[in-house]
């Protein structure tokens, strides 16, 4: 038997994409984030109802929107921003910085406990995912080369989040 172009493409495509789904299933439960009580637990069908297809990649399938596609990479508006599945406040817009990628970046979380940190493994890289600690929503990753006063960039997919503006500043 013996297998055209097009059949071995798209054989190893498939064993790629099925070898980076079981690596990063992997990274998570040795980073024990399969041990984390998310208080906010749907189905895929519940997601689905609210999300929009594209949220529900992101945020429940962890892909990752284009790199300036998104609606708040270049948002300067003053608010808060949430994840979209759960409302949980995530990030405040004066720690939002432009940091060059072509996604919404931040220096610091509203709080240590908005976010949960798991080791990614997937695609032969070595990141740290950031996902939200209420419903588990995968929201993007967090690198060391951000601004001071943390030094961190957290790297995020619009699509996974919700931005509330600020009325105050607004009405002014």
């Amino acid at each position: 038997m013996y297998l055209n172009n097009k059949e071995m493409k798209t054989i190893l495509i498939t064993l790629i994409t099925c070898f980076a789904m079981l690596s990063n299933c992997t990274a998570q439960e040795e980073s024990g984030v399969t041990h984390h009580k998310f208080t906010v637990v749907k189905t895929d069908a519940e997601w689905m109802k609210i999300l929009t297809p594209e949220q529900f990649k992101v945020t429940r399938r962890k892909s990752t929107e284009l790199a300036c596609s998104g609606a708040y990479w270049k948002n300067h508006e003053k608010g808060i921003y949430k994840c979209v599945c759960c409302k949980l406040p995530l990030f405040d817009s004066q720690t939002k910085f432009e940091s060059g990628t072509g996604w919404p970046s931040f220096y610091q979380a509203i709080h240590k406990d908005a976010i949960l940190e798991v080791a990614d493994h997937s695609f032969g890289m070595e990141r740290i995912e950031i996902m939200c600690s209420r419903c588990g929503a995968h929201l993007g990753h967090v690198f060391d080369d951000g601004p001071r006063p943390t030094g961190l960039r957290y790297c995020l997919n619009s699509l996974a989040l919700d931005f509330e503006k600020d009325e105050k500043v607004s009405k002014k």
